[in-house]
């Protein structure tokens, strides 16, 4: 099974790596991702072998503190720990500045001559400073030494070793110094850390607390967690819809882009869908709730934003690799640093002083924060424009697709096709043998059948007949009996394969128009024909151009006949088409698509009949509407019916694998450039140390930079 957990006291890359280390190492767990700005972890282990409570000894045995996450709070644990870790660090910080600052005066006014104090006198009053600040900081000894005794140290253990080295050698200033500038760059990094969560927090906040609902004649006011599946729930302008509901009575216009990214106000009238979190902008709406609770449209996009955020990318493996080796290699190296000065004939006090500015600059969080923080950015803006992506390896393999392999009908099309042309066959025995069918086609003939029910053109005595003994052909058709007679109604392909003659000369000239032809035939005999049209959305042939101008090969793959095929295909301007394709040999022709030169193959369709295919693809892209968010088979989903979407999606990965990228550089550049400096490879050169203070200084802004890099994504428009 797989479960997720918060994981506090971790404070870099290296405390990260260990939980992840020594989590893996047990029995049973198959596989553990710990990110480090989420503060979570997510297990999958085998329940037989291993327990949820075996994982949780297993984190507080490395010295840190797990428990099980609150899935039914839909509050994800990387908000609540960072609130909280904020204000704890506001708090220290604030402390240590009060005394720091004092401290810096009186150091300063000593070294300049303005203050003449005795030693002694001088010493106890930097230490009476200093105290206060170590005192509110202990935890940077409590948890250093901690996992020095387990021999795992990490950026705490150099923080405590360095400053505790300052402090023994009567440096009290640079102690001070150290931990009041360390405490400062953790609450700016805290503060940014924050914000990439602010997308999950803004969807939290559109969720109301009460609903009107209709209970026993009466309008009550009830909390939205009481609300159940059947309630007749009331919903006035102004308002927000509470839950999923098919609405029952009133008509209105709402506002869907907190989920959707689309800014156009949409109508809505009975027999509708309604989506919750989305507002209701003009009028009195009545609806019956059909998703309530975890089920709803937003409490699925929250989670599935925060489990994408507290996923890895493969990238990230680097980064952990040598994250796991950076405190004991940096360790190392300042003993070694410290050594070669004193064998030089430097004074002791200088030679260590060296060697904590280098155990004070290393900074192992730039690197653990360097991709989980564009991660967390990257599908909260993502979220914003109504593209949902599952994790982190999707948002990365999706920056190398290299063709994208199109669904026609719902994806392309409307997938919503009015009938244009009934010959022969009566359309109310038409609606009754496809009535039991859900194919898009089947419904557009029934819905037709009941309008003409419903209107001048039918007697008050008509009525869709009944059938028996139905039968579906996925991708074919459908058999039923009417009055035990037998009828079979589908495309050419299922008349070729039972064998039955009919009017294919009219039905291809009307495929060649852009009509889809369903043929009837009644006890073996040709009965009539109806043709459908479905068009393009407004929006496909901009959304292929857009994928064609960045260098991707565009396919289209449908179960309609090759004139259907062609005449949309010349519509939206697509050069390659599969056409005749049944949904079980989808995934065969993506297959294909990926032996072609190894290519990275895209495949978005309506997650329904194109699941095959969309689980087979390297990245399956679900597209629908606002409620079907939660397709197993998909790795991203497009909430909106836009093609457009998945040219965006594109760019979004483009841009996060280019922070990632980007934040690693820097954090290794900071590393490998910094650390010499600090060990004193200048001073031959320049006669310049660097001094603790202001090792601390630099290490402290690097991981922020880390942070504000990856908050620049918010500022892009995808």
């Amino acid at each position: 099974m797989k479960k997720k957990y918060d994981v506090r006291g971790m404070g870099c890359a290296a405390c990260s790596a260990r939980v992840e280390k020594c989590v893996g190492a047990l029995n049973g767990v198959q596989t553990v991702e710990v990110n480090l700005l989420a503060n979570s972890m997510v297990v999958n282990f085998d329940e037989g072998t291993c327990s949820s409570q075996d994982i949780m000894d297993t984190v507080a045995d490395a010295g840190y503190e797990a428990s099980e996450a609150d899935e039914e709070a839909h509050r994800p644990g990387a908000g609540e720990i960072t609130k909280e870790r904020t204000g704890e660090m506001r708090k220290r910080l604030i402390v240590s500045l009060v005394f720091c600052v004092p401290l810096f005066i009186v150091a300063m006014c000593q070294m300049a001559g303005i203050l003449n104090l005795s030693d002694p006198v001088l010493l106890g009053i930097e230490a009476g400073l200093t105290a206060p600040i170590v005192a509110v900081n202990y935890k940077y000894y409590t948890v250093g030494f901690g996992m020095l005794v387990r021999r795992s140290p990490n950026m705490d253990s150099l923080i405590a070793v360095g400053s505790a080295a300052a402090v023994i050698m009567l440096y009290f200033e640079s102690a001070g110094m150290i931990l009041t500038l360390v405490t400062m760059g953790k609450f700016l990094e805290a503060i940014a850390k924050g914000r990439t969560t602010g997308a999950i927090e803004k969807l939290l906040e559109l969720s109301p607390t009460e609903a009107t609902v209709m209970r026993a004649g009466e309008e009550l006011q009830i909390r939205v967690e009481e609300l159940q599946i059947g309630d007749r729930v009331i919903v006035k302008p102004g308002e927000r819809i509470p839950v999923d509901g098919i609405i029952t009575g009133g008509s209105t216009t709402l506002d869907e882009s907190a989920l959707t990214g689309e800014s156009l106000p949409v109508e809505k009238g009975p027999g509708e869908e309604v989506c919750s979190a989305t507002s209701n902008l003009t009028g009195r709406i009545e609806f019956e709730a059909t998703r309530v609770g975890e089920d709803t449209t937003l409490s699925q996009i929250i989670r599935l934003v925060d489990e994408a955020g507290a996923s890895k990318a493969p990238i990230a493996r680097m980064a952990d690799k040598i994250a796991a080796v950076f405190v004991p290699v940096v360790m190392a190296i300042a003993i070694l640093v410290a050594v070669v000065w004193l064998i030089a004939g430097f004074a002791p006090v200088r030679a260590i002083m060296v060697g904590v500015s280098v155990l004070v600059i290393s900074c192992p969080c730039a690197l653990g924060l360097a991709t989980p923080v564009a991660i967390m950015v990257g599908t909260g803006l993502g979220a914003e424009h109504g593209i949902l992506v599952k994790s982190a390896e999707s948002l990365e393999r999706a920056s190398g697709i290299e063709t994208v392999v199109l669904d026609k009908t719902g994806t392309i099309t409307r997938g919503k096709p009015l009938v244009t042309d009934v010959l022969g066959i009566d359309l109310l025995l038409a609606a009754a043998i496809e009535k039991n069918s859900g194919h898009p086609l089947a419904k557009a003939i029934v819905a037709e059948a009941l309008e003409m029910l419903e209107s001048e053109r039918s007697d008050e005595r008509d009525e869709i007949p009944e059938v028996s003994d139905f039968e579906e052909y996925p991708g074919r058709g459908v058999r039923a009996k009417v009055e035990d007679e037998e009828f079979f109604a589908g495309n050419h392909a299922m008349m070729e394969e039972h064998g039955f003659g009919a009017d294919f000369e009219t039905g291809s000239s009307m495929a060649s128009a852009g009509k889809t032809v369903v043929y009837f035939i009644r006890d073996g005999e040709y009965a009539g024909l109806v043709a459908l049209r479905d068009g393009p959305k407004a929006t496909s042939l901009e959304a292929v151009r857009e994928l064609e101008g960045m260098g991707i090969d565009v396919v289209m793959l449908t179960g309609d006949n090759a004139e259907t095929a062609n005449a949309i295909k010349e519509k939206v301007g697509i050069d390659k088409v599969y056409a005749q394709v049944l949904p079980a040999d989808k995934d065969k022709v993506i297959s294909e698509l990926q032996n072609d030169g190894d290519k990275v193959v895209a495949m978005v369709g309506d997650g329904i009949n194109d699941a095959p295919a969309i689980s087979r693809a390297d990245i399956g892209i679900a597209i629908g509407s606002g409620s079907d968010i939660a397709l197993d088979s998909a790795d991203i989903v497009l909430v909106r019916d836009d093609l457009c979407d998945v040219g965006k999606t594109i760019r979004l990965s483009d841009r996060v694998m280019r922070t990632i990228k980007q934040n690693l550089f820097w954090a290794l550049c900071y590393n490998v450039i910094c650390i010499p400096i600090a060990a004193g490879v200048l001073y031959p050169f320049t006669g310049w140390l660097m001094s603790p203070e202001l090792g601390a200084a630099c290490m402290s802004l690097s991981s922020v930079c880390v942070v504000c890099n990856a908050l620049r994504l918010k500022l892009q428009k995808l």
